[in-house]
């Protein structure tokens, strides 16, 4: 008779094949050296330009409301939050360049770490991961989002940092409780920074609650079994992702209860929070005089139309900051979009399904929203989810015969066409008025 032997254990290394390592290193290296990049001569321009010269007066009435308890309370068309990281900033550092725009370096620098974060506990995909950062980084968006003193690059840290802690409660059930109380904060958070964020703020809650209804439970919202985070019943889920981000949503107002307007009642403390409300939806959906530099979705996709935040002549030199997509991956990002929705669907993969869901729900909005007048920055949001889904079909692009040259060549050339067009994303000196030619290869980008 023949002796029977128990299975071998799987080696070490073949289990450490199977789960694939954290680039949690390269991932705080990638974002330190973004850091380090955007932080360089942050103080240039020396003073507010673009959208600076509205939020800037708005957050110095908060440090004004701190230091001899009046204020006004301007830029009421956008909650408050956002301009008061900005003011808190002047606080610390002073009414100064530094003062004015270390809320922005702090949150871009946070919005490609949780980026990152979100991406890989989605997939477990170590090469997509980092390459989503480097494609990020280079992006022009987050760069130059940074470095000014802005609302949305808040509310894109915010919705970074609960894309990363929901994907990282679906991946760590044992961590779910906390992780999506925190989900739920940030979701607050964003929305307490520009109400731009309202269809991914709903986005979490909405995946649980279609998660859980697809697996048929008969006990639905009482069940703790089941995906997205096995262990939360789907009444608790409501509490963390539905009742938490409006109670901090709601939270980020406490201050404009004490505004007063030439020693007037603030309007929040005269018509209560949802009296405000109406007021801000009235405001955005006003009829706004037409801009030099509007344009509409179609050339946010196609990268035709850009703005340029600067070119004058400042701090002794004509300098420029144009915001546009990096030329390459911009487009590049489209196609990839197209199949991560192919490939997410057939294979019922959620990190290229949330890639390119996440860019449709993102730029839906601007194709309904009662805004008349609208901008490319309004497309800093879907262009990270472009960015993600070409890093996930990058990482796709290796495992086909000769791919791996595209899948390395896509990240080092957005990394070439960043370095090419840097003079005119860090308001480096130039040598004369007419240098932006060299740049502006669009009518559209003028």
């Amino acid at each position: 008779m023949v002796e029977a032997h128990p299975s071998p254990s799987p080696s070490p290394a073949a289990t450490a094949q199977a789960r694939p390592r954290d680039p949690l290193a390269w991932t705080l290296a990638i974002t330190g050296g973004f850091a380090l990049l955007a932080g360089w001569r942050l103080g240039i321009p020396s003073k507010p330009f673009f959208d600076e010269v509205h939020y800037l007066p708005a957050a110095r009435d908060l440090v004004s409301l701190v230091e001899t308890g009046v204020g006004a309370y301007r830029n009421r068309e956008h909650p408050l939050f956002a301009k008061e990281l900005i003011a808190l900033g002047i606080l610390v550092f002073g009414d100064n360049p530094l003062g004015w725009r270390v809320a922005a370096w702090l949150s871009g620098t946070a919005a490609l770490f949780a980026a990152m974060r979100a991406l890989w506990h989605t997939s477990h995909d170590r090469f997509a991961t980092l390459a989503f950062g480097v494609l990020a980084a280079t992006g022009f968006a987050l760069f130059i989002h940074a470095r000014i003193a802005m609302l949305d690059i808040v509310m894109v840290a915010a919705l970074a940092l609960a894309a990363w802690q929901f994907a990282a409660a679906t991946a760590r059930p044992e961590q779910g409780r906390w992780r999506l109380a925190l989900t739920g904060a940030a979701l607050g958070l964003a929305l307490g920074a520009k109400w731009n964020a309202i269809p991914l703020a709903m986005a979490p809650g909405l995946t649980f609650f279609f998660a859980r209804l697809g697996a048929g439970r008969r006990r639905l919202f009482m069940s703790r079994r089941g995906a997205p985070v096995p262990g939360i019943r789907l009444v608790e889920a409501f509490v963390w992702l539905g009742i938490v981000p409006l109670a901090v949503y709601a939270a980020t107002f406490i201050p404009g209860y004490w505004l007063a307007e030439y020693l007037r009642p603030s309007p929040l403390a005269e018509k209560g929070l949802i009296g405000l409300h109406e007021e801000i939806f009235a405001l955005q959906s006003q009829l706004m005089t037409p801009h030099r530099y509007m344009s509409q979705w179609p050339q946010w996709v196609l990268n035709t139309r850009g703005i340029w935040y600067l070119y004058e002549e400042t701090d002794g030199a004509w300098r420029g900051v144009l915001l546009i997509g990096n030329p390459l991956t911009m487009l590049l990002g489209l196609p990839a979009l197209a199949w991560c929705l192919f490939a997410g669907a057939a294979r019922r993969d959620p990190a290229r399904l949330a890639a390119a869901l996440g860019y449709a729900a993102s730029l839906g909005l601007w194709l309904v929203a009662p805004k008349p007048v609208q901008f490319y920055y309004h497309y800093f949001t879907p262009s990270l989810f472009l960015l993600a889904a070409l890093a996930l079909a990058c990482s796709d692009l290796r495992r086909v015969p000769h791919g791996q040259w595209l899948a390395w060549g896509i990240p080092a050339g957005s990394v070439a066409v960043f370095a090419f067009f840097f003079p005119i994303l860090a308001a480096l000196p130039l040598s004369g008025g007419g240098d932006y030619l060299v740049w502006a290869w669009l009518q559209g980008w003028r």
